[in-house]
């Protein structure tokens, strides 16, 4: 008659992990760069139809380059907020609404999943 409440998630016990398919380096000024290949068929065909690029770049702020260096596949996303707290103090805020927003674009464009 009445369902069993499902067991919340709660959103910051999540492990988020960099995905394997993503290329991704720290430049000289610590900051870091997210290389995205575009090598499936339908792109290699656009790039020779438009002359676009073989790869984009996204260039990370401080704040998510800082984020970016501590997503490891231990760190839960709670323990993150904690690092981003002691670092980025006031300019963190609103913390936990800025993070979660961030590690779900990450998610979205697949740069990381959880585990």
């Amino acid at each position: 008659m009445f369902k069993k409440d499902k067991k919340e998630e709660n959103y910051l016990d999540y492990i988020p992990k960099k995905s394997e398919k993503i290329h991704w380096i720290e430049k000289e000024d610590g900051l870091i760069q997210i290389i995205i290949y575009r090598n499936s068929l339908f792109e290699k065909i656009v790039r020779k139809l438009f002359f676009t690029p073989d790869k984009y770049r996204i260039d990370l702020d401080r704040m998510g380059s800082f984020i970016w260096n501590h997503i490891d596949g231990q760190n839960t996303i709670y323990h993150i907020s904690q690092l981003v707290k002691d670092e980025f103090k006031e300019e963190a805020e609103p913390l936990y609404e800025r993070l979660i927003q961030y590690i779900n674009i990450l998610k979205n464009n697949k740069f990381i999943e959880f585990l």
